[in-house]
């Protein structure tokens, strides 16, 4: 039976920072029966020098990274440049089983995602949730899904996200087996039939204006919308100069797609959101696969909505919990939902209406999250990749 504990701290020297994670997570030792040690980092942190600093304590334990703009744990909301959060899961070997791939990007994501969905399931074809973390620039995010759907059945719970830089849309990282990479990605499966899972996602952002239709694609790249260089339209609609860099368009450009009456229904929203993380040139990378006719919408936060459907998301999530106990929380947050979108006392607000729901007996459960690129969790009874959300997958007994 797998247990999971989590702390976060915020410590300048990545050595010391990690061993405080370690002591606040494991104030009795450190079990032997500790599998796997994930942690998120901000930039300010090598990701290499934080996994030397694990192994130190606890050789040879696989251990998973990633980068972002910043952390959540059970201690709150860390986004300065020296935050460490970390989730250590203990228990059988056949109940935690993980893998990795190596070059991953737009144009090859459905192969190595079922290079790396096929590793999980040569372990133990009964996994039925799997943590999965992708690098957030330049990736088929539709592609990675349909991967592990066409590998594992759409029954099994995809959760996670990308990796991030500090909103510029320049570098995002990702560790395992010691290696530190920037198109790499891994993956960690549960098999413990004694765990229950649930997910939800939201954003609260409101459509404005008329759609661009993209009259131009191929895969994940936008070449033209409204017949025009995508990234000249795109950036005009935004009052942006071409010149504009992928960091000044995050905090204000998300892009919304129209959802189905019933899609819509659930989500709280009309529209899902995406991100664009890179262009190059006129050609804009669009995180899932693009279809010519698509229409897009600017956006416009709703702070009121983002508040709202929060608290919708929690009670559909303490409904389906019901009486059983939250052992385990991973968090998957947009980055532009950070330090970029509110102050730290909305943050704050937010982070405590997700406590204070999930908690048990007044205790927040362990809890890891962070501030990425994208979201993966479910939709529709469908494993679907989002942008500008915060998503929740908790696991309960």
């Amino acid at each position: 039976m797998l247990e999971f504990f989590s702390s976060s701290v915020r410590i300048v020297n990545s050595e010391r920072a990690t061993q405080e994670c370690l002591e606040v997570a494991f104030p009795s030792g450190i079990p032997a029966t500790c599998r796997s040690i994930i942690f998120n980092a901000t930039l300010g942190h090598k990701l290499d020098k934080v996994a030397a600093a694990v192994h130190k304590i606890i050789p040879s334990i696989p251990v998973f990274g990633a980068s972002g703009c910043g952390v959540t744990g059970r201690e709150g909301v860390g986004e300065s440049m020296n935050e460490l959060a970390m989730m250590a899961i203990c228990g059988s070997d056949k109940e935690l089983l993980t893998a990795a791939v190596s070059e991953i990007y737009g144009h090859n994501a459905y192969q190595k995602g079922v290079e790396l969905a096929q590793q999980l399931k040569n372990q133990n074809p009964q996994i039925n949730v799997i943590y999965l973390l992708c690098p957030g620039i330049d990736i088929d995010n539709d592609l990675i899904l349909k991967a592990f759907v066409d590998t594992f059945g759409e029954e099994v719970t995809i959760f996670g996200g990308t990796s991030s830089d500090n909103m510029s849309g320049v570098h995002s990282y990702q560790f395992h087996d010691n290696v530190l990479s920037e198109h790499d990605a891994w993956a960690i499966g549960f098999a413990d039939t004694t765990l229950k899972n649930i997910t939800r996602a939201t954003h609260g952002f409101s459509a404005y204006g008329e759609p661009m239709i993209v009259t131009k694609c191929d895969g994940n790249r936008i070449y033209e919308l409204n017949g025009r260089g995508a990234w000249s339209e795109y950036t005009e609609r935004l009052s942006k100069p071409t010149n504009a860099t992928c960091g000044d368009t995050i905090p204000i450009g998300a892009l919304a797609e129209e959802l189905t009456p019933e899609l819509a229904q659930e989500y709280g929203n009309p529209h899902i959101l995406r991100v664009i993380t890179k262009h190059d040139g006129e050609i804009m990378y669009y995180p899932v696969t693009c279809k010519e006719g698509l229409r897009l919408w600017l956006t416009l936060r709703d702070e009121d909505l983002i508040f709202s459907e929060q608290q919708r998301s929690l009670e559909y999530l303490k409904k389906h919990i019901g009486t059983c106990k939250p052992v385990a929380v991973f968090q998957t947050d947009c980055l532009a939902r950070g330090r970029f979108l509110f102050n730290r006392v909305v943050k704050d607000e937010i982070i405590s209406m997700m406590h204070d729901a999930l908690s048990v007996d007044g205790v927040v459960p362990p809890w890891l999250g962070n501030y990425g690129f994208g979201e993966y969790t479910r939709l529709g009874g469908k494993n679907t990749y989002h942008n500008y959300s915060t998503a929740l997958l908790v696991l309960y007994r």
